[in-house]
């Protein structure tokens, strides 16, 4: 939704925070910023996944199972790596299913679990839908590539904070020298 008015909505609530909370006004402007900037990027992505029939959700699986070594994980353990519910997942692999991209298959390790394998259409797809958003730089195309890394690294701090992970877990971004 683009707007022609000529006030910054955010800018506008930083400035009335700082008549009365001055101390907690920048990080109010940073939360607001971050879930504009996360209802704006998941737009930009769904417009752009439309046409092959995804939602960001379903793309994330999708390419979670392109990228697997065998093609094939567990609900579980994609669940875990997507970071949502159990339910989330098992509705994704739902409609990834319906629309003949993956197809659920048992365990042969542990007839207990089912496994969600990608279909070689669900490969294509994959691959095309990839490129198009690749084409729209995830909707981040407004960021130089070191304004992203630096986006990235403020941001897992946020992440480390609130437990994402641990703190033994080596930070990709410390190294980056782009």
């Amino acid at each position: 939704m683009t707007s022609s008015a000529p006030l910054d909505p955010i800018a506008e609530a930083r400035r009335q925070w700082l008549r009365r909370w001055p101390e907690h006004a920048e990080r109010m402007s940073a939360i607001t910023s971050v879930m504009r900037v996360q209802q704006l990027l998941l737009a930009e992505m769904e417009r752009a996944l439309k046409p092959f029939g995804l939602t960001f959700a379903s793309y994330e699986a999708l390419v979670l199972l392109h990228f697997s070594r065998t093609g094939r994980l567990p609900l579980g353990k994609m669940g875990r790596r997507l970071m949502v519910h159990p339910t989330s997942i098992t509705n994704t692999i739902d409609r990834l299913q319906a629309a003949g991209l993956v197809r659920r298959v048992p365990d042969p390790a542990d007839r207990r679990r089912v496994l969600a394998e990608i279909s070689e259409h669900g490969h294509e797809v994959a691959l095309a839908a990839t490129e198009v958003v690749h084409g729209i730089e995830f909707g981040l195309g407004s960021l130089s590539e070191r304004d992203a890394v630096t986006l990235s690294a403020l941001l897992r701090q946020v992440r480390r904070a609130a437990g994402d992970f641990g703190s033994e877990v080596p930070d990709p971004w410390a190294t980056n020298t782009r």
